[in-house]
This record gives structure tokens, sequence and C-alpha cells, in this order.
């Protein structure tokens, strides 16, 4: 199993960047995929979050409206449209991937990050 995410950088304020994330080694389409992101000395936390299907999506209400989280079910891979980024936005940014085993727990996999700079 296998999640890759790219598209890290630094970026100016108000700029944008979009982040993937490659999956491989399970049932890609079967999963619920999110973004998550820690800065230092915060916890970590929930961005976005997209259905299997892609039908449905939620957004933490600090990147309500900047942030869109989509899916390519065919290519395995999840990704974070981040506009408008503030330098409060910088953060590891890492993919998950969850599969609910109704009722008997859960199966989650974690990508390594990427790394996200907003700052002039």
């Amino acid at each position: 199993v296998q999640l890759v995410e790219s598209g890290g950088g630094l970026v100016q304020p108000g700029g944008s960047l979009r982040l993937s994330c490659a999956a491989s080694g399970f049932t890609f389409s079967s999963y619920v995929m999110s973004w998550h992101r820690q800065a230092p000395g915060k916890e970590r936390e929930l961005v976005a979050a997209i259905t299997n299907t892609g039908d449905s999506s939620n957004y933490a209400d600090s990147v309500k409206g900047r942030f869109t989280i989509s899916r390519d079910n065919a290519k395995n891979t999840v990704y974070l449209q981040m506009n408008s980024l503030k330098p409060e936005d910088k953060a590891v940014y890492g993919c998950n991937a969850q599969y609910d085993k109704s009722g008997r727990g859960s199966i989650d996999y974690w990508g390594q990050g990427t790394q996200v700079t907003v700052s002039s």
C-alpha cells in the first residue's frame, strides 16, 4: 500500500497550489479520502474529505471557499486545490485513505506528507 503526495512547495500569500495523492495497493474507489495538515507545534487537523464516489465532500471552516478536494478513481488519485493561500496555511499536508468496516473498525492508510509554505 502506498500513498504518495506531491505538489507542495513555497508560494506567496494569495497564491495557489494543487496537491496530489497517488494511491496504490488497495481498492481506491472503496475508500473515503481526506487531506490533513499539521503545523509545527500544533495538532493534526482535518482539512477536507471526499466520499468514495466523489459525490460529497466537507471542509474545515478555515479553508471553506478556498480549498477544493476532488478525486479521479480511474487514476487512483485525490487532489487538493488550494487557492488564496494564507501564511497560516503553512503545514505538512498528508492524505489519508479510510475504509469503514461497518462497525468492525476501519482501515486507515497514511502518506508521508508534503510541505506547504506560504510566505512572501
